[in-house]
């Protein structure tokens, strides 16, 4: 299967489950391909054949882009070297989770969430620890008791019991066991803290050298900006009075400038934000939906108040139209 008729695959499926899905990021760099939104949850996808391709830098802009746009970073693949992923089964890289579109299928469509991740020395899956020591205490056993039946050290058990993650064979051993279930799902919007150990989020690339005047600015105006290095836009600014997220990119304004604004506008739909593109110069206030600000126009803004207006002035005039 193409990569072109995978994203195609995910889209439907995706939107067939209840989700508003943007358009593609047909453009280059990219970290993700789509931005998709059900009620409160929101994902940031790649979609691979081979997710081998998914390097560090990829993962730790997505990691990035979860953080200020409070969504969940994904990616959609097939196989890893010559090994097809695994149904129901969720992998990481760098930090984000991984999972075949089988998986996405089952969690997405059929509301089933996959139970083992992969980590290294094999497969694991979440024991419910006070289920478990209910189990352990309905039956009056004691902690070596049940460690000689799993051929485990009593410590082993206790940790099972504290939480600790178990491989699939243990947890089968225990639900035989005890006839009950005792696994919990992982929770891939939840970014699957519960089974991966959480990673501060990665420092913001530096600015492009011809960006920096328009951070300047931002930052002068009272926005938090956060520069990026592989995303359709330059970079996610926050509002500090009011938490407004806008995505900010910044060119001449070119048929590849005209077209970025689009995906941004696309993008802003899903995610809740507003976007606005810096230009040199512009004929028309805005792109569908994304604002247009000359540079010369830009640098006279001493304040978040007077941008934010001139922001929603000219996404909004547009909407209407």
């Amino acid at each position: 299967m193409s990569r072109s008729a995978l994203v195609g695959n995910v889209t439907a499926m995706l939107e067939d489950a209840g989700f508003m899905v943007s358009d593609r990021c047909a453009i280059r760099p990219k970290s993700f391909d789509i931005a998709a939104r059900c009620g409160e949850d929101l994902i940031l996808v790649k979609i691979l054949a081979n997710i081998d391709a998914f390097n560090q830098a990829t993962g730790q802009e997505m990691r990035r882009l979860g953080t200020y746009l409070n969504a969940t970073p994904l990616v959609i693949g097939l196989r890893s070297r010559d090994e097809d992923l695994k149904p129901d089964v969720v992998y990481f890289r760098h930090g984000v989770p991984v999972f075949s579109p089988d998986t996405a299928y089952n969690l997405f469509i059929e509301e089933v969430p996959p139970l083992i991740y992969a980590a290294p020395g094999g497969l694991y899956v979440n024991i419910d620890g006070d289920l478990l020591a209910d189990e352990r205490e309905d039956r009056d056993w004691s902690l070596g008791q049940l460690a000689s039946e799993l051929g485990v050290s009593r410590r082993t058990v206790s940790k099972y019991e504290d939480g600790m993650n178990a491989s699939v064979e243990v947890a089968m051993s225990l639900e035989e066991m005890f006839d009950a279930p005792l696994t919990s799902p992982v929770d891939v919007l939840e970014g699957a803290d519960d089974v991966h150990e959480s990673e501060t989020t990665p420092d913001d690339p530096e600015a492009d050298p011809d960006d920096e005047q328009v951070v300047a600015v931002l930052t002068r105006a009272g926005y938090s900006v956060h520069p990026t290095a592989r995303s359709p836009f330059t970079a996610v600014s926050e509002d500090e009075d009011d938490s407004e997220i806008v995505l900010t990119g910044h060119s001449k304004f070119t048929k590849a400038a005209e077209k970025r604004a689009r995906i941004m506008s696309s993008i802003g739909q899903v995610t809740r934000t507003r976007s606005v593109y810096v230009v040199d110069r512009a004929k028309q206030e805005s792109v569908d939906g994304t604002a247009l600000v000359e540079r010369d126009e830009l640098a006279k803004f001493r304040n978040a108040d007077d941008l934010r207006d001139v922001i929603r002035e000219r996404s909004e005039h547009e909407e209407a139209a």
